[in-house]
């Protein structure tokens, strides 16, 4: 199945999600590069949601560029299966290896917006990141690493707390917050 049909199919949970999927197919059908950062203005993203195998809690990393706890993810530089970035992002941001994907259905997406940095001492423009996530379940005792390069802290967090950690107001009452209700579904 295509990316632009994954996105159509899946089912918005809710008024954020309605719009963001409507922007999702609209530029996947005007932009042919909307799998490529080369695309300044948006670009495709994955992420995962990463919880133990009770659901009471999230491995976050603590990430360099927003300065903040965060989930893991990052670009689909022109890979379409979105879920095996966000497989490979979870194994190279924390080391783990034998997390079990949910589903290959869609966890949630989400718009979210860059700042401008500086990447590798080359700036970065402000761009959206238009964001698939998946869900997977890792086991808490298996060992985890920093990747230097975008991560300073790895560390698996109750959901109460993972509510409180990030420094970003946005991205915990309008993803964090929504990624925790449905992992505790």
């Amino acid at each position: 199945m295509s990316l632009l049909q994954e996105i159509e199919q899946y089912i918005p949970g809710n008024q954020q999600e309605e719009q963001d999927q409507k922007q999702m197919v609209w530029f996947i059908k005007n932009h042919s590069d909307h799998l490529d950062r080369t695309n300044q203005l948006a670009h495709f993203s994955a992420s995962v949601w990463t919880v133990n195998k009770e659901r009471t809690k999230t491995l976050m990393v603590y990430h360099n560029i927003y300065d903040s706890w965060s989930w893991m993810g990052g670009h689909a530089d022109g890979e379409e299966d979105l879920c095996a970035v966000a497989l490979r992002e979870l194994q190279e941001e924390t080391g783990v290896r034998n997390a079990v994907l949910v589903s290959r259905e869609i966890f949630s997406i989400e718009s979210l917006t860059v700042n401008g940095h500086v990447k590798n001492g080359i700036y970065v423009p402000c761009h959206l990141h238009l964001n698939v996530t998946y869900l997977v379940e890792a086991d808490e005792k298996e060992a985890l690493a920093v990747q230097e390069r975008e991560n300073s802290a790895v560390q698996w967090w109750s959901f109460e707390d993972a509510l409180k950690v990030p420094s970003e107001p946005w991205m915990i009452e309008h993803i964090y917050k929504k990624l925790v209700d449905r992992s505790s579904r």
